[in-house]
């Protein structure tokens, strides 16, 4: 399956996108299709510049954007569309402790039958050894 994606390109700190058609299972980097535009978030306004009629192209051959993707072709008002959502946010450890708080609560609600306790067996104890059958060095001396 076909991506439009974003491939990242400059310096460190300073980014620069491609917006580049891959395949699916392959990595940014390496060898894509077609670049179709390129994108600078560090430009203030942000400088976006997409090949219009080459992105539809690629829509109309089966090529799925990302979610990233997606946004800015709506943005750009080249697809229409709602925007999607793109990212997720961290979870909160103190809403994952309350979580597990309420899930606690509610199991204690919930009354499990009571079993009668199981009669245990009790364990024998290994024979001790006889004397006779202590070596010689192990014996007790007298």
């Amino acid at each position: 399956m076909l991506r439009i994606r974003l491939a990242r390109f400059g310096a460190k700190k300073k980014p620069t996108y491609r917006l580049v058609v891959v395949e699916r299972t392959r990595d940014n980097q390496g060898t894509v299709l077609e670049y179709l535009g390129s994108y600078n978030p560090r430009s203030n306004p942000k400088n976006i510049q997409l090949e219009k009629e080459r992105i539809e192209y690629w829509i109309k051959m089966g090529a799925q954007p990302t979610a990233t993707v997606h946004n800015m072709l709506v943005s750009e008002k080249i697809i229409d569309a709602k925007k999607v959502k793109a990212w997720r946010p961290k979870k909160d450890p103190e809403a994952e402790k309350k979580k597990a708080e309420a899930l606690k609560a509610e199991a204690s609600k919930i009354e499990t039958p009571k079993t009668e306790p199981v009669a245990k067996t009790p364990v024998e104890a290994p024979a001790e050894t006889p004397a006779e059958s202590v070596p010689a060095e192990e014996a007790p001396k007298e």
